[in-house]
């Protein structure tokens, strides 16, 4: 039967026989899984409602991004083969319409399921119609004096033109008809949803329950205001995603021609072609036609939301976050002592480098160590310099920002990267930028067309003895916010080799140097690709000769289709592979014939799995790397990206066991099949283990017997 509707569905039979899963399909799964998460009833229904709000901040980046990057080879002609091997139009088709179902199951799962649990959690969305007279009259007298006069409508017609309309804003097509029109005309007027306005109007009824009024509903209910003896035909609300993928040209003048492009590709970010529209069921079909038109759109772009639920999950997060929940919400566990430094935090941070290197595991480890380092740092006397690479910072009031300008300040030497084309930080990294410049610091805004993507740190200090220099070297963003939410692994050392290493690669990025090669870190553009698949050739060289061979790898994505061929291969000679890969996954795992020796699971769970270990058997002498690289096109090819190699044998077997921990969790994991799909792994009679929950408990005896195979 099921080869029967293959043969009749060409396009799913392409796909099938594909020897690589579609990006972007792959993307698509593991949306599905963090939607998964919303759905777990063990939660509290806050902490559902923040999952189900996560899937919608998803979506408009992938449609942003990914849909947008489709259009962009759409738009001009251009010829993209997906890995699936299907062309531009006919894989439009179908990844469209699967993001319908995606939509569908959001809204289907909101509706039914989570939408009667709010009022016995002790809120609920009220809808206008709903309201009590009083509490009408409260939230229109609202509409009177904050909303209304915010409000601009924006007439479209023969005499107007089109106007720009916001990315990711609520937005309202109004139809409208004037009654001295003898040709009875219709013509719209676009109206913008304030953004700076809370999502809801929020309403304490006598029996506690909070009532959170949609400001859409608010602004729908009160519109007749703004439009004063004209026939309102037709009410519909709606919201866009725009085309912002983007990239820069290179440029000889970094200071003038690369910024200056930069601040125009975002300003063509927010007037990029439409290429979703989401909008209330049931909408003005003249309207419809009128905006299909003015897109170059057709019914696939066009997703109907249902009445009962939202236009914009994300809104959500209002609710999630409100100070009358909090206790409601998921708690956290306080951070742990390193595993390789439990007395860390009762001594001096230059002290206790000198004498051993620390891993740091994140968020079971605080990241405090690290800012404490860096703010020790700007203040300290004996610090000459201190340079850094900066990718994304906390929003706001950034601790690092704020060493490093202090830094300054004192009259040290400060050398920052900051990557100003970091995607949706790119001004607020600009703006940073800019600031730490005017303060005194050495700043490089990227380098050339390359992404810098690597996380390292070097701070240089002249002791009595003699000059120590201090390096952090990771997979997470020196960002204090995401640190508690994102799982990521750093070093402190103070070892030679690294020091040297980074010295090195920071002459690198911020000069013109090239050194023949590095003793500790894999580097990107460089070599990365052909070193780690070098390292996957001698697992099986091994393995063909007899000798124990093995690879783990734990990563966000694996893309890069040479990095996959050699990993098959590897399969072939009788590797076992085991992958672990939180996000979008190219490869096939379980293929017979090409893949059988692969496992692939994803960990989707209460914390973001951020960190990156290669983990290479090495016939018994295990050689471990971890740093800020997935095995993506992007990150061998167009970023500068850096993995460094464990030295100490207690800090291998460290990460050796954040492996070991995430092949055994059957709370979080799922299991990918051969066709693609994933599935919840059995837990098989064992008692439940969950990493988010075990990582708090590791200590150093538990990890002094790690093995993996």
């Amino acid at each position: 039967m099921e080869t029967a509707l293959l043969q009749e569905n060409p396009v799913e039979k392409q796909i099938a026989d594909s020897r690589y899963i579609s990006r972007d399909l792959s993307w698509l799964k593991f949306n599905y899984r963090v939607l998964d998460q919303a759905k777990h009833i063990d939660r509290s229904i806050l902490d559902r409602l923040k999952f189900l709000a996560i899937t919608a901040s998803n979506l408009d980046e992938f449609c942003t991004i990914r849909l947008g990057s489709l259009y962009n080879y759409l738009d001009y002609g251009k010829e993209r083969f997906d890995y699936s091997g299907l062309r531009e139009e006919p894989f439009r088709q179908y990844l469209l319409g699967e993001i319908h179902k995606f939509v569908h199951e959001q809204n289907d799962y909101y509706i039914k399921r989570l939408q009667p649990l709010f009022d016995r959690n002790g809120f609920r969305i009220a809808h206008y119609n709903y309201l009590s007279d009083d509490d009408r009259t409260r939230v229109d007298q609202y509409f009177q004096r904050t909303i209304y006069p915010m409000l601009t409508p924006m007439l479209f017609d023969s005499y107007h033109t089109f106007p720009v309309l916001k990315n990711n804003r609520l937005l309202f097509g109004v139809v409208t008809k004037a009654p001295q029109d003898i040709n009875n005309q219709l013509r719209v007027s676009f109206i913008q949803v304030p953004s700076n306005i809370p999502r809801f109007y929020e309403i304490l009824g006598l029996d506690g329950v909070i009532s959170f009024v949609p400001v859409e509903d608010i602004v729908r209910h009160n519109i007749h205001h703004l439009f004063r003896n004209i026939e309102i035909a037709s009410v519909n609300l709606f919201r866009i995603n725009r085309n912002g993928d983007f990239t820069l040209e290179e440029s000889e003048d970094i200071e003038s021609n690369f910024l200056d492009e930069l601040k125009r590709k975002l300003q063509t970010r927010r007037s990029g072609r439409v290429v979703r529209v989401d909008i209330q069921e049931n909408p003005d079909s003249w309207l419809i036609r009128l905006l299909k038109i003015q897109w170059d759109l057709d019914d696939l772009n066009i997703f109907e939301v249902p009445s009962e639920s939202l236009i914009d999950f994300a809104g959500i997060h209002q609710i999630v976050g409100h100070k009358d929940f909090k206790n409601k919400r998921a708690q956290y566990p306080p951070p742990v002592k390193p595993v390789s430094f439990p007395e860390l935090g009762t001594r001096d941070l230059f002290d206790v480098l000198k004498e051993r290197d620390i891993l740091m595991h994140h968020p079971y480890n605080s990241m405090e160590p690290v800012l404490e380092l860096l703010e020790k740092a700007a203040e300290d006397p004996y610090v000459l310099s201190i340079k850094i690479t900066i990718y994304r910072l906390a929003k706001g009031d950034s601790r690092v920002s704020a060493a490093l300008l202090k830094a300054a300040e004192a009259g040290k030497h400060v050398s920052v990267l900051f990557e100003v084309k970091a995607r949706f930080d790119e001004e607020n990294n600009l703006r940073e930028a800019q600031k730490l410049q005017k303060a005194g610091c050495f700043v490089i805004y990227g380098v050339s067309s390359l992404k810098t993507h690597t996380k390292l740190l070097l701070i240089v200090r002249n002791e009595p003895d003699r000059v120590y220099r201090y390096v952090h070297l990771s997979s997470g963003n020196y960002n204090e916010a995401t640190s508690r939410l994102y799982t990521d692994i750093g070093l402190l050392s103070t070892s030679e080799a690294y020091a040297n290493d980074v010295s090195e690669f920071f002459n690198v990025i911020t000069g013109h140097s090239q050194p023949t090669a590095y003793k500790n870190l894999i580097t990107s553009p460089r070599d990365m690709r052909n070193q780690l698949m070098s390292l996957i050739r001698t697992e099986a060289e091994n393995a063909r000769d007899g000798k124990p061979a093995g690879i783990i790898i734990k990563f966000n994505s694996i893309q890069d289709k040479e990095f996959i061929d050699a990993l098959y291969a590897a399969s072939q000679a009788g590797v076992p592979i085991k992958l672990i890969v939180r996000g979008m996954c190219c490869l096939r795992p379980g293929r017979a014939g090409l893949s059988d020796n692969i496992e692939v699971i994803s960990i989707v769970g209460e914390y973001l799995e951020h960190s990156r270990i290669y983990y290479f058997h090495n016939a018994g002498d295990p050689k471990v790397y971890i740093g800020s690289a997935d095995a993506m096109v992007r990150s061998f090819d167009r970023r500068i990206e850096s993995l460094f190699l464990l030295e100490q044998e207690m800090l291998r077997k460290q990460a050796m066991n954040i492996l070991r921990y995430n092949l055994r969790d059957n709370v979080n994991a799922y299991t990918m099949k051969e066709d693609g799909r994933y599935v919840i792994k059995e837990q098989n009679g064992e008692e439940p283990f969950n990493i988010h929950k075990e990582f708090f408990k590791v200590t150093k005896e538990i990890i002094q017997d790690v093995k993996l195979f």
